[in-house]
């Protein structure tokens, strides 16, 4: 935890952050003042950057004796619609009532006078994201399948919240789901790229032709995989905390699976940069297949579309991973000095996964 203001980042008034070319992400007096106003904590803050997040950037912030998280939209300029905090606050809100494990929403700032960019606090939960490293609790072989059931439990519970309860059904149009998946990511594409890379029309192209029928509607995380999931410290292996909310919706739950299975680390497949959770490569973990096994257990949803919804995940996952190569090379994520220069063969490597998938799936109209 920090305490010193950095001058780039983080500053201490906002006087100091008028003086720089770019904006900060957090300014100390500012964000104190918010607090005391909602009363959370005492006296003096400290600081920790937390998250592999790309996008929204998240801060623990300790204050006396409370412990609670940040969480803001990057810097601008961006379009707000697609770093709404104060929708993602409310859907964490809403989903914990139907018993999503979520972090407790506390308070949120719907204007940009504070920080630049609306944000949220919510409460810090103590546990583990498993990313790179196996926890020495849950190394075991039966808690490795321990961990790949509650992640594919937890997901398969969300798709089965009952969507007539309350203000869930609100959330958005489950109807046309899919096309304006395909519509939005299309749209972003000439402003998301400084190169050529005509695969994306191409991959654009074939999932357009080849849209399955969606089965149900759902509740859709958007960003479903182990990476934004908290587990608990002890053993056995369970979820006390489902993360990053920003492109939830109401839509198709096969497009959750899709993605969860498109960026999984297995042996048998080879790596891409959205496999962020290595350790699944290990033995004792799922392989992509158990995964459709485990969904398929406790759901009657028919998986012989997978394939497409999976070249779906890649696909948006190139588009957006895109944007942020541009920034990197605008030289608008000073701080990234690994994601984004990994990003310039990263993204060719998620088209050409995407190409593989597609040309594999002999149950198609037309293939590319």
């Amino acid at each position: 935890m920090q305490s010193i203001p950095d001058g780039v980042d983080v500053v201490s008034t906002a006087a100091e952050a008028k003086q720089l070319a770019s904006p900060p992400l957090l300014i100390v007096n500012s964000v104190t003042e918010f607090l005391d106003e909602h009363h959370i904590g005492s006296g003096s803050l400290e600081w920790q950057r937390i998250g592999d997040g790309q996008s929204n950037i998240t801060y623990r912030i300790r204050r006396g004796d409370d412990d609670v998280v940040l969480r803001r939209g990057p810097r601008p300029p961006l379009p707000r619609s697609t770093h709404d905090m104060i929708r993602e606050a409310r859907i964490q809100a809403l989903v914990s009532r139907e018993g999503v494990p979520v972090p407790k929403i506390i308070a949120a700032c719907e204007t940009d006078d504070i920080l630049g960019v609306p944000f949220y606090v919510m409460s810090y939960l103590d546990g583990i994201v498993i990313t790179d490293l196996i926890p020495a609790e849950l190394a075991s072989l039966q808690q490795r399948r321990a961990t790949c059931e509650a992640t594919v439990d937890t997901l398969v519970m969300l798709h089965q919240i009952d969507l007539r309860r309350g203000e869930l059904a609100t959330l958005g149009r489950p109807d046309g789901y899919l096309q304006r998946q395909l519509d939005r990511f299309a749209s972003l594409w000439p402003n998301a790229t400084l190169r050529d890379l005509p695969e994306v029309a191409e991959i654009g192209a074939w999932l357009a032709s080849n849209i399955p029928t969606s089965q149900k509607a759902a509740i859709v995380h958007g960003d479903y995989r182990t990476g934004n999931l908290m587990f608990g410290r002890q053993a056995p292996a369970r979820v006390i905390g489902l993360l990053d909310w920003e492109m939830a919706t109401v839509g198709d739950p096969l497009a959750d699976l899709g993605y969860l299975v498109a960026t999984w680390a297995s042996p048998d497949h080879e790596p891409t940069t959205m496999e962020l959770t290595s350790v699944t490569r290990q033995p004792g973990y799922f392989s992509r297949d158990d995964l459709l096994e485990r969904y398929a257990l406790n759901s009657s949803l028919d998986l012989s579309d997978l394939d497409w919804y999976q070249v779906l995940a890649l696909w948006k996952a190139a588009i957006f991973s895109e944007a942020i190569y541009t920034r990197f090379l605008r030289g608008e994520r000073p701080y990234d000095t690994q994601f984004g220069p990994r990003l310039e063969r990263g993204v060719p490597r998620l088209l050409q996964a995407a190409k593989e998938l597609a040309g594999d799936n002999q149950t198609k109209r037309r293939t590319l």
